[in-house]
């Protein structure tokens, strides 16, 4: 009777608890990512390390004062967490198979470059790079930085996992 259970595949002990799919886990890396970093720099916002704060992502298309508040800065580091989904997905799509440490940092540089050359012109309140001051230039580089890492060694190492899973699986079949 005891063997006649453990095959039974209908009862709830012998059902496998069923996994996050991999999009579904770059999904949560992007928009915990995007969340934690953005609040970081606010908190090196609020202790003058950078000029810069998240809010900045809602100055160009929103409109009020609040927006300048404390309300405006978390609701940025949620804009930034959407955002985040998408950046995530971008790496995802083009580097989820390089498992150095070094393709996320460059990742990381590359989107900084990005937000602060290309689209300085959509933030109106961003003063151009030479105009800022080095402590901004410097903490928020190092930001990207760390976002770049950990959002690329997540991704692969979530994508290296899943392929081992696949190979386990394959041969015990």
């Amino acid at each position: 009777m005891v063997d006649a259970e453990k095959k039974n595949p209908e009862l709830e002990q012998n059902k496998k608890d069923s996994e996050m799919s991999l999009m579904g886990k770059v999904v949560v890396i992007g928009l915990f990512g995007g969340i934690f970093w953005s609040l970081l720099s606010y908190l090196s916002y609020v202790f003058h390390f950078t000029e810069l704060s998240p809010n900045l992502v809602l100055k160009p298309w929103i409109l009020g004062d609040w927006k300048n508040r404390v309300l405006g800065q978390f609701i940025g580091v949620l804009v930034i967490g959407i955002i985040s989904i998408g950046v995530a997905l971008l790496y995802y799509a083009f580097l989820k198979k390089f498992t150095s440490i070094w393709v996320g940092a460059g990742f990381g540089i590359v989107l900084w470059l990005i937000v602060f050359y290309v689209f300085n012109p959509i933030f109106p309140d961003i003063k151009t790079v030479a105009e800022l001051e080095r402590n901004t230039v410097i903490t928020t580089i190092c930001f990207y930085i760390l976002y770049g890492v950990f959002i690329g060694y997540s991704i692969s190492f979530e994508e290296n996992e899943m392929k081992d899973e696949r190979r386990v699986v394959s041969t015990n079949e």
